[in-house]
């Protein structure tokens, strides 16, 4: 019975280590490397944090669209720029980018809690 739990508990420890591993074609940068890029037209910047999250606090260069909606009518000829309030949310939404065909996509690193530690 022991050896099932450990089992168990490592099938789950590995589950949770790929799911939020870096997604192959997904770069990743910091709120800090972020400030210089808000200005240039070339870059979609899409906040997936819920809308009571977006209206608490944004910048205001990201447009909202929660994690869980359709992301594939993003331009796919520009850059993709996604942050949440962590990087977890906005990891996901940059793998799902990835499997609708979009190859310039980055990730905030620690998302909106990054620009509050700075």
């Amino acid at each position: 019975m022991e050896g099932i739990i450990t089992l168990l508990a490592m099938v789950g420890i590995i589950v949770m280590i790929v799911r939020f591993m870096p997604k192959k074609g997904v770069k990743y940068m910091t709120v800090k490397e972020l400030q210089p890029l808000l200005d240039d037209k070339k870059y979609v910047f899409v906040d997936v944090r819920t809308e009571k999250e977006y209206k608490e606090a944004h910048i205001p260069q990201f447009i909202n669209r929660p994690l869980g909606t359709y992301l594939g009518d993003l331009p796919k000829d520009r850059p993709i720029v996604v942050i949440c309030q962590s990087g977890a949310r906005s990891n996901k939404a940059c793998k799902e980018l990835v499997k609708l065909g979009y190859t310039d996509i980055t990730n905030i690193r620690r998302g909106m809690n990054g620009l509050r530690a700075e």
